[in-house]
């Protein structure tokens, strides 16, 4: 049984290393084998590894109050990054907050485009620049844009082109920096998006964006496919990064603050 158990955990992303850590808590209990003890006490094990990672993300600025909270949002082509991006305009304008965007994805033009769609949506001015502009130069005037008119959050979309890995990194830093030297202790979060359905992509991801800027928090998408979500479980087990929103529609609504005993009533 123990066995099945945890190929089913390493066929839902849940990593190995997470995994075999779980069944070996089980091993201890299996002696009575009473299902409904052994299922409680699975359910304990992956929620004291959820909870350490359940950390809604707090724009308000905390004790400094910084303005404009700078979110930089970071992942891969495709995983949903500049809809995220738009989900969260959407819910931050509806709490009455004044909220700008920045199209720093300047390489692809749909990547603007979709941006500025989102920006007449929920009502949000949209900082760009034409096509295969400066990424620098879009961060440097969103943030001076966005302190000039006293906004609440600011939302800098970031490249995704992991094929080109070195560059991408290098970018990423220099965005991050022109960032800081316009607005000390800026950007105040990290935010990267990860695709779920990806499986262990998703966490090689996680690895390589860590290493390169300091995530400091993730916002995993497509939750409402065929992904059991188990890669979340991985993800906080090896990196420990606050996992801060979960999508689980297509709808505004259903970009989600991460859950951990929802998230563990669902898996099991």
């Amino acid at each position: 049984v123990l066995e099945a158990l945890e190929e089913s955990l390493i066929t839902s992303d849940v990593g190995v290393s997470a995994s075999a850590e779980i069944v070996d808590g089980l091993r201890n209990i299996m002696a009575g084998r009473d299902e409904e003890k052994l299922k409680s006490h699975l359910k304990n094990s992956i929620y004291n590894i959820l909870k350490e990672v359940e950390r809604p993300l707090d724009v308000t600025g905390g004790a400094s109050g910084a303005k404009p909270f700078v979110i930089m949002v970071l992942g891969v082509n495709g995983v949903g990054k500049t809809t995220t991006i738009g989900k969260l305009a959407s819910r931050y304008s509806s709490e009455g907050k004044s909220v700008m965007l920045a199209a720093g994805d300047t390489f692809r033009a749909a990547a603007i485009e979709q941006l500025q769609l989102w920006g007449e949506r929920t009502g949000c001015t949209v900082i760009h620049q034409a096509q295969g502009g400066d990424p620098g130069a879009v961060a440097f005037d969103a943030v001076r844009a966005a302190k000039a008119r006293s906004a609440d959050v600011l939302i800098l979309d970031t490249a995704g082109r992991l094929h080109t890995k070195t560059n991408l990194v290098e970018e990423l830093k220099k965005v991050k920096r022109v960032v800081e030297r316009e607005l000390p202790g800026a950007p105040h979060e990290n935010l990267l998006v990860l695709d779920a359905s990806t499986g262990q992509n998703a966490l090689n991801q996680a690895r390589l964006f860590k290493e390169a800027v300091d995530v400091s928090g993730i916002a995993i998408t497509k939750l409402d496919g065929t992904a059991k979500g188990g890669i979340i479980i991985a993800i906080a087990k090896e990196l420990n990064i606050p996992i801060r929103f979960i999508g689980v529609g297509e709808s505004v609504d259903d970009l989600r603050d991460f859950n951990a005993t929802d998230f563990v009533d669902a898996l099991i």
